[in-house]
């Protein structure tokens, strides 16, 4: 049997959104740049799912830009939305995606900017009195705030972070990464200059995704070239990935509240199972889950004299997972996130992610295969 838990990491394609882009492959290969007949016709497939992005995140299409995907999106929000607005301060959070982190650190070793760190507790909540804390004592800032942790899975109350951002006239980022597809985003009402998206966290395709640029917020753009997406960035667009990532995210909207119940008794039902089965097991991240991103549970496994055997005996037994986030595997290092949450680095973590593919008999056999691994 192989099992395939490591969704945070990167979603199998719908089918549905397959068959979207295949048949534009045969049928569209126009360059939207063009303006004869092949070309608009190309244009007008790039319009209608940035449309289609913008109706279901209640935006305007003006506000929508495709990228190549999060780590772009989060770049350009990150870079210009600091140097073009004349920002000489930052704030962030220690257990933020690389992305954003080393973006950040980057900006702060040239000499643009000051960082400070927001304090977060042994869940991975964010300390909303010390973010007032720093944007009253730093005045106009930069906020780098992620919606959902993407190894804890802890959440963000974004709309809080939003209303102190507008109080202190400082300008909001917030990486929606992993909770794009799974939670609705109204940006009528949430107070947030940007947000990422990256279409293959949602059973879209690998390689696209988008930045939501708010009209009040101006930009400069970060890859300058042809005039695409206008004037913003720069590259003839990815058709079949961006009209793949407005098929996948439809059919998230269409299917929200079931596949959402039916991840979360995955999930309860794997966590009950880890605590009946694994004595000793910890939860890393925040276990209400009103507070947690319902597709990702991080376990540490007691400690154990083969701990870092233990992702390959999964991988040798057909399951996949990660140990913390994908973006860091094949490093020694171990994960920045678990470290700022003060985890016990003696035991081994897995983060196990699930998607609406995923079953009960899955579970079943990946506990029965840790308790076999657990008790050697």
């Amino acid at each position: 049997m192989r099992v395939y838990l490591d969704n945070a990491a990167t979603t199998a394609i719908d089918t549905e959104v397959l068959k979207e882009m295949y048949e534009l492959m045969e049928t569209q290969h126009g360059n939207p740049s063009s303006i004869h007949s092949h070309g608009r016709e190309a244009r007008a497939v790039v319009e209608k799912a940035r449309k289609t992005v913008a109706n279901l995140l209640q935006a305007a299409p003006a506000e929508i830009f495709f990228t190549s995907g999060g780590t772009e999106a989060d770049n350009m929000a990150i870079r210009c939305g600091i140097t073009d607005n004349g920002i000489k301060h930052a704030i962030t959070s220690r257990i933020e995606h690389h992305a954003v982190l080393h973006t950040l650190e980057a900006l702060e070793k040239s000499g643009l900017i000051s960082l400070s760190f927001v304090r977060t507790d042994s869940m991975g909540n964010i300390d909303l009195q010390h973010l007032e804390d720093l944007l009253s004592a730093n005045g106009r800032s930069f906020v780098s705030l992620m919606h959902a942790n993407n190894e804890l899975g802890t959440l963000t109350d974004i709309k809080a972070v939003g209303e102190l951002c507008s109080q202190y006239d400082s300008i909001f980022h917030c990486d929606t990464v992993q909770t794009m597809g799974h939670y609705p985003h109204n940006l009528r009402e949430l107070k947030v200059h940007f947000i990422t998206c990256a279409a293959h966290k949602f059973h879209g395709p690998k390689g696209v995704g988008f930045l939501y640029i708010n009209h009040d917020i101006k930009i400069n753009p970060l890859i300058y070239g042809g005039s695409q997406e206008r004037n913003m960035r720069g590259g003839t667009e990815n058709i079949y990935g961006i009209a793949g990532l407005a098929k996948a995210l439809s059919i998230c909207y269409q299917e929200m509240d079931e596949h959402k119940a039916h991840i979360q008794a995955l999930k309860t039902y794997m966590k009950e199972a880890l605590v009946e089965n694994i004595p000793g097991v910890l939860f890393n991240g925040e276990t209400d889950p009103e507070k947690s991103l319902y597709t990702v549970l991080n376990v540490s496994f007691p400690e154990m004299e083969m701990a870092d055997m233990l992702l390959f005996n999964l991988d040798i037994a057909g399951i996949s997972v990660s140990g913390g986030s994908a973006c860091s595997s094949g490093s020694n290092i171990g994960s920045h996130v678990l470290e700022a949450i003060g985890a016990n680095p003696d035991r081994p973590a897995v983060r196990f992610s699930f998607s609406k593919f995923n079953t009960k008999d899955e579970v079943d056999y990946t506990i029965s295969k840790l308790k076999e691994i657990c008790s050697v």
